[in-house]
């Protein structure tokens, strides 16, 4: 079993770090994508090359067609989202909007990412509902969202604390294993 772990967060030791190092304890061969580590280009500043063919996007060398790649070739991935402001951050639109070079004219590789099982995780104070349908656009069909807020568990977010917390840390061993 390949499993594919992306946080989404840039905020090194957050609550996605912690989560993603959570499930990589559950789940050892796991490999983990963490958005603190690294950045993906946007699309700006390039004359849409990408609709050319992929692998004529300007940023087609960064991490982004790797963690496709990962994916697409994982038999389980998770998404850890953290919530700002009721939608997912910038960079999980970033790899949405990007993954346009990716898959641009190869159906056969955007039916097998579809395909791949995904599960998500958002980090959230607020509602989801934006976030299943931002992440409707990454599986065939609408998987489970655990939603791990930080005032549920008696935490502040930005302390990056979720995790001390017993029933937080079983909530997410539960969602793991099921």
């Amino acid at each position: 079993m390949s499993v594919c772990i992306v946080s989404f967060s840039s905020r090194k030791g957050g609550n996605s770090s912690q989560i993603s190092g959570f499930i990589k304890s559950q789940l050892p061969d796991a490999k983990i994508y963490n958005f603190a580590d690294f950045s993906i280009n946007a699309c700006v500043d390039c004359e849409y090359q990408c609709f050319n063919g992929g692998s004529n996007c300007p940023y087609f060398n960064d991490k982004e067609c790797e963690i496709l790649d990962a994916i697409t070739n994982s038999t389980l991935t998770y998404f850890i989202v953290p919530n700002y402001c009721d939608f997912p951050c910038s960079n999980f639109f970033v790899f949405n909007e990007r993954s346009l070079c990716y898959f641009q004219n190869n159906e056969q590789l955007l039916t097998r990412y579809l395909k791949t099982p995904k599960k998500f995780i958002v980090i959230s104070n607020g509602n989801i509902e934006n976030f299943q349908t931002a992440f409707s656009y990454h599986t065939e069909e609408m998987p489970g969202i655990l939603s791990l807020s930080a005032k549920k568990y008696g935490k502040e977010s930005i302390n990056g604390d979720i995790l001390t917390s017993e029933q937080a840390v079983a909530d997410l061993k539960h969602f793991i294993t099921k």
